[in-house]
C-alpha cells in the first residue's frame, strides 16, 4: 500500500469539527478500488479507510461515521463478519455492501449479515451517489 494511502486516516483529527461534510467509512483492501471511490466521493464526504474487517470495526468505534461502504471479500475478517460485529454496536448505521459477486445468494448473505443495501463492482458513480442519497 502506498504511503499516501497509509497516511489517509492520520489527517482525520485535523478536520474542522464544524464541517458540514458527512463521513463515510470505506472498508476496502484493494488500493485501486479505494482510489476510485475517493475520486467519486472525496470532495463531498470525509472518507475513512479500513483495509480489512477488523480495522473497519475499530475505526467505526473510534470515528462513528455517517455511513459504511463495506467490501465483502477482505483479509483477516471479511465484510460479512465485520458487518455483524458493527451491528452488535449499532443497529442504525447504514451499511452498503460492495462486492464483485452479483449472485442472488451473495446479495442475500450481505442483507442477512445486516447490510442495508448492495452495490456490485465495478461501481458506477451514478448508482453510488443515488444509493448514498437514500441514506445520508
Amino acid at each position: 500500500m502506498s504511503q499516501e494511502l497509509k497516511s489517509e486516516n492520520l489527517n482525520l483529527n485535523s478536520v474542522n469539527q464544524d464541517t458540514n461534510m458527512k463521513s463515510i467509512l470505506v472498508a476496502e483492501d484493494v488500493d485501486s478500488n479505494f482510489l476510485l471511490l475517493r475520486a467519486f466521493l472525496g470532495k463531498m464526504y470525509i472518507l475513512i479507510r479500513a483495509n480489512d474487517g477488523l480495522e473497519a470495526v475499530e475505526l467505526f468505534k473510534k470515528h462513528k461515521p455517517d455511513l459504511i461502504l463495506m467490501d465483502i471479500k477482505m483479509p483477516n475478517m471479511d465484510g460479512l463478519e465485520a458487518t455483524k460485529a458493527i451491528r452488535e454496536i449499532s443497529k442504525d448505521i447504514p451499511i452498503i455492501a460492495l462486492t464483485a459477486f452479483a449472485f442472488d445468494n451473495d446479495r442475500q448473505q450481505a442483507l442477512s449479515a445486516g447490510c442495508n443495501s448492495f452495490l456490485t463492482k465495478p461501481i458506477s458513480k451514478m448508482a453510488l451517489l443515488e444509493m448514498l442519497d437514500q441514506y445520508i
